[in-house]
């Protein structure tokens, strides 16, 4: 219905004017939630920028070290390389675990030591504090005879006195060549920080060094009760990480758990069950990263085709108040 109202010969429409004010009301209610949704948007991107900012600093400086380490074993060879980054206490995997600069001194292993090698990190992680990390990525093994050796090499890094030092340093081979033409993607590891609790919020008895111990000897049973595969995807993250040989990385829970699944079955001679003898680890500072390393070992009587590897993961602490393996590495001998 439309009122018309005279006034000075000029014809008002009600109706018109009443349509006017809503829709001018609509057009600033609408600016007025596009700006509130921009800009919380916006903040929830500064905050996250801020939570992160300091383990993007130390995100950096690990993978600058990564590098200097391969450019120092350019420059001064592998042995002394080594030895120049190897920090006490340190473990190099060779059928199973073993003292890294014991192993990079003992004259016995100077052919070992005399390869040429080199590698580039593909992929790299830090603890909130900066004391715990990981770096991975295709390796070579460059032999005399031309028959060079392609493979993942996985290192554990410990800052100390703010310098990254290796604390451990495993070599998975895959059959084929991986190009060194990669670089580290801070987008790759930003989903992990999310997946896991903020350090200010742990406060149980889980995130210590026995409470890792416990989880990675949980996930051993848990291999021999649910598989491989159903392990995996139970005790894995969402962007959880598995180097395995013959293969590429499987990045995310359902190829990661599928591909280690399928290797387990593959490997072991009938439904044998696992041990995992765990051999050592360590927590971060922040509690909420810690490694584990070991050898699994096929339980059977034939002791000649049983399956062993050594084994080395990377834990984050979740948000549902669990350790998750962030990165699995298998290498059998």
């Amino acid at each position: 219905m439309v009122f018309l109202m005279q006034k000075s010969g000029v014809v008002y429409s009600f109706e018109h004017n009443v349509r006017r004010i809503f829709a001018k009301e609509f057009f600033l209610n609408f600016l007025v939630l596009f700006f509130f949704i921009f800009f919380a948007f916006e903040g929830v991107a500064e905050v996250e920028n801020n939570n992160f900012s300091a383990q993007r600093s130390h995100w950096d400086l690990l993978v600058t070290r990564d590098q200097e380490f391969a450019g120092r074993a350019s420059e001064i060879g592998r042995t002394q390389a080594f030895l120049e980054f190897l920090a006490p206490g340190s473990v190099v995997f060779r059928e199973g675990p073993t003292d890294a600069i014991e192993r990079y001194s003992d004259d016995a292993y100077a052919a070992e030591r005399e390869l040429e090698l080199d590698w580039k990190a593909h992929y790299v992680d830090v603890s909130r504090d900066g004391d715990l990390g990981l770096s991975a990525g295709p390796m070579i093994i460059f032999s005399e005879s031309g028959q060079d050796s392609f493979n993942h090499l996985i290192s554990i890094w410990k800052n100390n006195d703010a310098q990254w030092e290796l604390m451990a340093d495993i070599v998975v081979p895959i059959p084929g060549f991986l190009s060194l033409d990669v670089s580290p993607s801070w987008a790759d590891t930003l989903p992990l920080f999310k997946e896991t609790i903020d350090p200010t919020l742990v406060l149980n008895d889980l995130t210590t060094e026995e409470g890792l111990r416990a989880a990675d000897e949980t996930f051993g049973r848990s291999i021999n009760f649910r598989g491989g595969q159903r392990a995996l995807l139970r005790y894995g993250l969402e962007n959880t990480r598995v180097y395995l040989p013959g293969m590429g990385p499987a990045v995310g829970a359902e190829a990661a758990s599928s591909v280690y699944g399928a290797f387990l079955d593959s490997q072991l001679l009938t439904t044998n069950p696992i041990s995992l003898n765990y051999s050592g680890g360590y927590l971060s500072t922040s509690r909420e990263m810690g490694f584990t390393y070991g050898i699994m070992t096929e339980d059977t009587e034939i002791l000649a085709e049983r399956f062993r590897a050594s084994y080395m993961r990377l834990w984050r602490f979740n948000s549902d108040n669990e350790w998750r393996i962030a990165v699995e590495v298998l290498s059998p001998f």
